[in-house]
């Protein structure tokens, strides 16, 4: 049986407690599914209080060392330390700096404006968007309003082509029903978006990750996938979104450009920070707009609840993207909408892009310097950094340790597609929480990736 020694438990002692038990877990001591004392019989064994001994339980549930049910006790996992889904962000109960969460910084000035927005609502009550079950009348006004801020992005386009949604994931799901059909292959980056995986499998798609540079995608890994087997689309995130921050050049763009025309192969483009990055090469779309998807919107460079994107569809394919839209969503939510339009009209959507860009080169600047002699990968306007790990740390035991000291980052592997080689690394996203927050969290990053794990975690 497990039973750690009082005098070797160090401060804060539920931490201690609970990294014991999985150093008896990984030494073999501990075999799963083996019961564990009950908290008040450990607490009298240790001379420690209940609380104590709960709150070190809790952690190891936390990190699926340990399953617990009330009335049956708490018994070792089948499985080793899960190092949590990029999206999965803690609870508010848990003191935790969340660096895995992709955020943009927010702030008063966000109260206020929403606060002035919904006053304007409620003093002119917009009746087509509190009426109207008609998606393009009522969103007609907006989708002129939407041409000028996708301006901002690179692209001027006729608004029939352009199709609002609930937000950048409706917009890729109609863009990949659109483009694709079921049992048809979708060829994407193999650092790639983290959702891509689940929701091409629920559409019935195959799903190839393709070898990357500091620029994306290889030109010439799509090539050689294109000789050997029919691929439907290509689903790229030039702008640096991906958990490597890897960000395309426009020689790059103009390449793989060439390839989908040479190939026959639709391009879907995720955009979804839309014009956070001031220096931007022309999208793909508008190089190939008659084989391109573009999706952009406003949660990660505005604010996170105003849901709202625009999908830019090939001029052939409007009415069949529509139609998926329609039966999926029916219409982008009016109200929302409407909000946006008086944003963008009234020039507080620029003002809030001004002050997010301003707040992330700071953030940005932070990150350079605290993490300065440690190689990582990051956008001078990113919402993240990307940092590789020196062995002999793994992934896991990496986020294990920094949940450990109260910071929340995101593993690799939660993005990997495909089974092309990579470096061990994390994401570390830098909008969530405070600028002192940040700091802290950054060095203890910074601390860690300096130094060797833990025996007791590094074979999590």
């Amino acid at each position: 049986m497990w039973q750690p020694r009082r005098d070797e438990l160090k401060r804060p002692v539920y931490r201690s407690l609970a990294q014991s038990l999985i150093e008896a877990i990984e030494s073999g001591r501990m075999a799963p599914g083996t019961r564990l004392p009950t908290h008040r019989a450990l607490a009298f064994d240790l001379g420690l209080s209940v609380q104590t001994v709960s709150r070190a339980y809790d952690e190891l549930v936390r990190m699926g060392v340990i399953t617990g049910a009330v009335g049956r006790g708490s018994f070792v996992a089948n499985g080793r330390v899960d190092p949590r889904s990029p999206w999965h962000r803690p609870p508010p109960s848990e003191r935790v700096i969340d660096c895995s969460m992709l955020v943009p910084v927010t702030g008063e000035i966000h109260e206020q404006r929403v606060s002035a927005v919904l006053a304007g609502l409620a003093a002119d009550p917009p009746e087509a968007a509190l009426f109207s079950f008609r998606p393009r009348e009522t969103l007609r006004a907006h989708g002129e309003l939407a041409r000028v801020w996708l301006l901002g992005c690179g692209l001027e386009l006729d608004a029939e082509r352009l199709l609002p949604t609930n937000g950048n994931t409706s917009a890729m799901t109609v863009a990949l029903m659109t483009a694709a059909v079921p049992g048809d292959l979708v060829a994407t980056e193999a650092m790639g978006h983290h959702t891509l995986p689940s929701l091409t499998a629920t559409l019935g798609l195959r799903l190839a990750g393709l070898a990357m540079d500091q620029d994306g995608v290889l030109p010439d890994a799509f090539d050689r996938l294109c000789r050997t087997t029919t691929v439907r689309a290509l689903f790229v995130q030039p702008e640096g979104l991906g958990a490597t921050a890897a960000r395309m050049g426009e020689e790059r763009r103009r390449a793989l450009v060439a390839l989908a025309r040479q190939h026959d192969v639709w391009l879907i483009e995720n955009d979804a920070w839309g014009p956070l990055q001031p220096d931007r090469p022309p999208p793909l779309a508008a190089l190939a707009p008659e084989r391109s998807f573009y999706f952009t919107g406003l949660t990660k460079c505005l604010l996170p609840g105003l849901r709202i994107a625009w999908l830019v569809v090939p001029e052939r394919l409007v009415a069949a993207a529509r139609t998926r839209h329609l039966v999926t969503s029916w219409m982008a939510t009016p109200l929302i909408a409407e909000i946006a339009s008086r944003w963008i009209a009234d020039g507080t959507a620029a003002e809030l892009l001004r002050w997010q860009r301003q707040q992330l080169a700071r953030r940005n600047d932070l990150a350079q310097r605290l993490l300065a002699g440690i190689g990582h990968a990051a956008t001078p306007h990113g919402l993240h950094v990307w940092l590789p790990l020196p062995e002999p740390w793994s992934e896991a035991a990496f986020v294990a340790h920094a949940r450990h000291y109260c910071v929340a980052v995101a593993a690799g592997s939660s993005f990997a597609i495909g089974d092309q080689p990579r470096a061990q690394g994390i994401r570390v996203c830098l909008g969530a929480g405070s600028e002192a927050e940040l700091e802290e969290g950054l060095t203890v990053l910074a601390r860690l990736a300096s130094s060797r794990p833990e025996p007791a975690l590094l074979a999590v």
